[in-house]
């Protein structure tokens, strides 16, 4: 929550601030496109809703007392009560469900509300903020588990969808709106890429799914940009990511992320969102590993494993596919040649 906004208020010099959802300030037919690419589907919206909502449930617990005074400062309740919530979608039988971090980073006594009105003490808790995701876990089985989109590439823009969730107030759960795809890779403030929606998506769905018309959930809804003249502009986690840490989270019960073990700069162009070939820029070395395999303060980094680089949000999705002690070739300038290292990965 409290980080959410910071990022996104960053990224948004006009005055928007980023919500994510957790009650307050910080959140179809296939289309032409989708057709073209052989996903079709007989099913109607309703019968969507129909497939997914049970799956769906909403998050609802006490601001932790060192967030109280913050999140008044956005609000509070409009009951009085010092509660907050978000959404949640069920990818496990025996009662594991997925959301976002800072739906439950900043939560105490969190319980589970599922669609039919049923409530649930949620038993353990195990939070990524960097890509915020979380998974949670109430102690019932024989819930009925989403299904994910197989590969992301499947997703197109102008492919219609449904986000699922419980915008404003818990009596509001299993709440739908419908839109499209509007964009792809998008960067927005984010440590990883996301998906973009003009689907509606209100304080509150925080956690829950965005759905294609095959009643597969693209991803996980995480934030909005909210301000003045600025309409169903919300973003979402990309399925791929979402596997990738919570894959994580229940081997290890945290995320243990590859490195370079640099610190890097992007170029104005990239941090403004301006088409760019620029290079990546060493501000600092800080892995034994990266010093031992020459790597210096002010060198330009061009490629990691023959993929080139110019975005920090591009070098994060890069590292998904690997593991600390892996090594990995990197073409870089230092001291105006072009050399290639081999750098040994350290973990973040």
């Amino acid at each position: 929550m409290r980080k959410r906004r910071t990022k996104v208020a960053c990224l948004l010099l006009s005055g928007a601030i980023g919500i994510g959802g957790v009650g307050f300030l910080p959140q179809a037919e296939a289309s032409a496109a989708a057709k073209s690419s052989g996903t079709t589907s007989s099913k109607t919206v309703p019968q969507i809703i129909a497939q997914v909502s049970p799956s769906v449930v909403g998050i609802i617990g006490e601001v932790s007392s060192e967030y109280v005074d913050e999140w008044s400062d956005y609000g509070g309740s409009e009951d009085g009560y010092e509660l907050a919530h978000g959404s949640g979608v069920i990818i496990r039988s025996n009662g594991w469900i997925v959301t976002n971090a800072h739906v439950v980073d900043e939560m105490e006594n969190i319980q589970v509300v599922t669609s039919e009105g049923k409530s649930y003490k949620v038993r353990e808790v195990y939070s990524d903020p960097v890509s915020d995701i979380a998974l949670i876990r109430i102690n019932v089985t024989g819930f009925k588990p989403v299904k994910f989109v197989s590969s992301n590439e499947k997703t197109l823009v102008g492919e219609q969808v449904i986000a699922i969730g419980t915008p404003v107030s818990l009596s509001l759960r299993n709440s739908a709106t419908l839109g499209i795809i509007s964009g792809l890779n998008r960067a927005a403030g984010a440590e990883y890429r996301l998906i973009q929606t003009d689907a509606t998506i209100n304080p509150g769905n925080s956690g829950g799914p965005l759905v294609n018309m095959r009643g597969e959930i693209v991803g996980i809804n995480s934030m909005k940009f909210a301000a003045v003249d600025i309409d169903n502009t919300g973003f979402t986690i990309p399925a791929g990511t979402v596997q990738y840490i919570v894959d994580q989270l229940f081997k290890q019960g945290e995320v243990i992320r590859a490195s370079l073990g640099l610190g890097l700069e992007e170029s104005f162009s990239a941090t403004v969102g301006l088409p760019s070939d620029d290079p990546l820029t060493v501000t600092e070395v800080l892995s034994d590993e990266a010093a031992a395999a020459g790597v210096k303060e002010g060198d330009v980094l061009y490629s990691v494993a023959g993929h080139r680089i110019t975005a920090l949000v591009d070098l994060n999705e890069l590292m998904k596919t690997y593991s600390p002690g892996q090594t990995v070739r990197v073409l870089m300038q230092s001291g105006g040649d072009i050399v290639e290292r081999k750098v040994v990965l350290t973990s973040e």
